[in-house]
């Protein structure tokens, strides 16, 4: 079956991935893209300006057109013509192609009202890529910029704009910003949060002309005889469907524009199909991606044989406008009859909640959330599976208070069928099979049904179901660290830190029991380096640690040691390069260049390591760390100080990172990057920490990490200078040290951090918590006590006492065998060994 698909957006590429994960062999797919790129994310559209790049914001899997011999995409592809006698669809190239069956996913396009002077240079959309980057370059001339539409949208936009550094305006033709989705207090409350974040907002402003500015480049002129002057204008006043070639080939129309369709999305030509922004439900178009995905899904398994049925769609949404978070739900307006409505005001935190309750109190109709979202998951699925209220539904948004317990609705109410995860259709059954599989931890979950790896914002209540089915069927829902701590790591932490315990002992005598064991015992060493920052080999912590942090070196096959002296940066010195290789020639140690741009140098004997680490010492090197749950590297490229197209100080920068974080204990290893540009030589966004160099500062990144389960970084701020990173950087890394599960790393303790990337931004930049300051000072007590751990050790006789084969003799382990190889040393293999194959002499140093 020949199939085309005319347009690659969002709901597109929706369907495509529906349709090919089923049995889609018959198919022969053709898509038409009409912009040069394939599919990107348009709902994170303002992140372009805040450092993130096309390829960035791609929907499109890597190979998924490729690997894929009956798909293809055309690129700068436009429709121009279809011929539905003929089955044809002809491009603007002039290229005619049949179909067996269409798809129109036409989207919509920006509506810009029709005033005098809309088309001067430097007025914009907002809808593509190719329209940010004009923006972006205007952006670099102008000092002002002019959102006209409080919508949604146009609040993005506002945000992208203030990205740009640019003094910022939003003009809203209504008396407030975002009208649809909020009422007169909410729209107020919001206001003010935007303008606190220095936006300057004019409602009821209608645009007569725009024309000339004397002190910037245009001059916005109003009904009301004012007028405002600016630089660039961003027109964000809503949007129009898609339907003109659908119009042009007679397929019946929605009464206010779109292409008709019914249940199953088909149009009034049965072999046509419309999904997306460009389709008209009932007369009703759809703005949100989430419907869109619904008809998407709709279309794929119609043509797959299976059944499904477009219903209609929840328009309530949840979003996080510049920092502010903003929730819709339901009848918002409370416009249904006899409806009644709660409402909490926080003038202080600029908080406003509202609910709207049918006349008899029994059903929620809808809600509005302005500042505080938290109570919008469970919100929602109360409206949308009719849940009975409890007896004072007030108490569903007011904060909890002494005699005022806030009620909960409970997950066990909503039945199985109830949609958790918009996005990705994914149901309150859904998540309980996965459960019963297996899945118990929201990672899992993610995997298993791909819920919250969209928009991210069903977690908490994801979290709570998963929580719920495994209670129901046993299973152990405790964070226990093991038998003898009934307490998290976190816990355990805060614990440590709060009691001011220094000692294992005396933890285990406070709060635990029995006498500890293999996975306790290096946890709370770790917890106490990290908090206290004493040395990991005094007495009363040395029988702690496992065996790399025991002998401060990674244990190898054949029972060497690995030693990885620091070199910050990657910067070295001839000298440096030099002595380390005297070391590794006198020892007749292995070396290698690690990828974190480092010295490894393999084969050390226990007995040995003292003496070689004296030598490095010796030379201006300490440890580095490659043994335990540490940082590691801060790998970096040569940036601004010889590469030509540097614009940041990479090295110096990187140098200075880790001088300062080197020693910090973590709950898993830790790895920077930093790149002078956006080359990204440096691979920084792929480390748990890293930074890119741009014109106006340094972009932050984290939580990425390659290994057996790549993640790419997420942006944390941009633009920022070297003191606003590293209080950043501070902040993030303690309160992943303190609140991260045992050996879990960044990137999956961000997969299971509620809230996701918003909640991190909330605590390390906006402080939500408010415990900046203290992690801020956490930080800066583990910095001021660094000492050196190779050096404490060579230093105090006792500690070095423990660096033999054997306790009670000087002999050496005879069972350490070599070989030659490439001009170097490598173990013996067993069959080597059984041969007693003499050791290379040079061992003997």
């Amino acid at each position: 079956m020949k199939l085309i698909v005319i347009g690659h957006g969002m709901v597109g590429h929706k369907f495509l991935e529906t349709l090919l994960s089923g049995e889609a062999a018959g198919f022969e797919v053709t898509v038409l893209c009409e912009e040069p790129r394939p599919a990107y994310d348009r709902v994170h559209l303002s992140e372009f300006f805040a450092g993130k790049s096309a390829d960035d914001l791609s929907l499109v899997a890597p190979g998924f057109f490729e690997h894929r011999t009956n798909v293809t995409l055309k690129l700068n592809a436009r429709a121009a013509e279809v011929d539905r006698a003929a089955k044809t669809v002809t491009l603007a190239s002039g290229e005619i192609l049949g179909y067996d069956k269409l798809v129109f996913a036409t989207g919509s396009y920006p509506f810009v009202p029709p005033v005098p002077g809309k088309e001067r240079k430097d007025c914009f959309v907002y809808r593509t890529i190719e329209d940010l980057e004009a923006m972006r370059e205007c952006g670099t001339r102008a000092k002002s910029g002019v959102v006209i539409g409080g919508g949604l949208l146009g609040l993005e936009c506002a945000k992208a704009l203030r990205d740009m550094q640019l003094d910022t305006h939003v003009v809203e033709f209504a008396p407030r910003l975002m009208a649809v989705q909020v009422d007169d207090l909410g729209g107020r409350m919001l206001r003010a949060k935007i303008e606190d974040l220095g936006v300057s907002v004019h409602t009821q402003k209608s645009t007569q002309r725009i024309v000339d500015g004397e002190t910037a480049t245009h001059r916005m002129e109003f009904a009301d005889g004012s007028f405002l002057e600016t630089d660039m204008i961003v027109f964000s006043a809503g949007i129009r469907p898609r339907d003109e070639l659908a119009r042009a080939c007679g397929l019946s129309m929605g009464p206010r524009g779109g292409i008709a369709i019914d249940d199953a999305c088909r149009t009034s030509d049965p072999n046509v199909y419309a999904i997306g922004e460009c389709a008209a439900w009932k007369g009703q178009t759809f703005g949100l991606v989430a419907p869109g995905y619904d008809m998407a899904r709709t279309v794929a398994k119609a043509l797959l044989g299976q059944e499904g049925t477009f219903g209609g769609a929840d328009m309530s949404t949840k979003l996080k406008l510049m920092g502010v978070d903003v929730a819709s739900i339901g009848d918002a307006h409370g416009a249904t009859p006899g409806s009644r409505s709660f409402q909490f005001t926080d003038e202080r935190k600029q908080v406003y909640k509202k609910i709207v309750v049918s006349d008899c109190g029994k059903r929620l109709l809808g809600a509005v959330l302005i500042g505080d979202a938290t109570e919008y998951g469970s919100l929602l699925q109360t409206v949308l599976n009719s849940i009975a209220l409890p007896a004072s539904p007030e108490f569903l948004i007011l904060p909890q208070a002494d005699g005022n317990a806030r009620p909960a609705i409970g997950v066990d109410a909503l039945p199985a069928s109830a949609q958790v995860c918009s996005c990705n259709d994914v149901s309150k059954g859904a998540i309980c099979d996965a459960v019963a599989g297996g899945a118990c931890d929201i990672g899992a979950i993610k995997a298993c049904t791909a819920a919250g790896t969209s928009c991210g914002g069903c977690v908490p209540l994801v979290a709570q179901i998963m929580k719920a089915e495994m209670q129901k069927a046993g299973m152990a829902v405790n964070n226990h660290l093991c038998e003898h701590f009934a307490w998290s790591r976190q816990e355990l932490h805060h614990l440590i830190r709060v009691g001011g315990i220094k000692t294992f002992g005396e933890l285990l005598h406070k709060h635990g029991k029995g006498l500890g064991c293999d996975i306790c015992k290096p946890v709370a060493a770790n917890i106490l380096a990290s908090t206290w920052a004493d040395f990991v080999l005094k007495p009363e912590h040395a029988s702690l640690q496992d065996s790399n942090d025991y002998f401060l070196g990674n244990i190898q096959k054949d029972g060497t040691y690995s030693v990885v002296p620091r070199m910050p940066g990657g910067e070295v010195t001839a000298d440096g390069l030099i002595a380390v290789g005297m070391v590794a020639r006198k020892y007749g140690l292995y070396t290698k260049i690690t990828g974190g741009a480092r010295v490894d140098l393999f084969g050390a004997r226990v007995d040995q390591l003292p003496s070689i680490w004296e030598e490095l010492i010796a030379a201006g090197f300490e440890s580095g760390h490659a043994y335990g749950k540490s940082l590691r590297t801060v790998k970096s490229c040569v940036g601004s100080t010889w590469c030509r197209y540097g614009v940041g100080d990479s090295v110096g920068f990187a140098i200075a990172l880790e001088n300062r974080y080197k020693g910090l204990r973590a709950p898993h290893k830790i790895k920077f990057g930093v790149s002078g540009c956006t080359r990204e030589c440096a691979e920084a966004q792929g480390k748990d920490v890293g930074l890119i160099a741009t014109d106006k500062g340094w972009n932050l990144y984290v939580c990425g990490n390659g290994g057996m389960k790549p993640r790419h970084a997420e942006l944390l701020a941009s633009d920022l200078d070297e003191a606003t990173v590293v209080k950043l950087v501070d902040r993030f890394l303690m309160f992943y040290v303190r609140t991260a599960d045992r050996l879990q790393r960044t990137s999956t303790w961000r997969m299971n951090l509620e809230g996701g990337l918003d909640y991190l931004k909330s605590v390390v930049i906006d402080d939500k918590l408010g415990i900046g300051a203290e992690l801020e000072a956490d930080m800066q007590r583990v910095v001021d006590t660094y000492e050196d751990e190779w050096k404490n050790a060579v230093e105090d006789p006792a500690v070095r006492q423990r660096f033999r084969t054997f306790v009670n003799s000087d002999a050496v382990d005879d069972n350490v065998v070599f070989m030659p190889e490439r001009g170097q040393v490598r173990p013996a293999t067993p069959e080597e060994r059984k041969q007693r194959v003499i050791p290379i002499a040079v061992r003997s140093a």
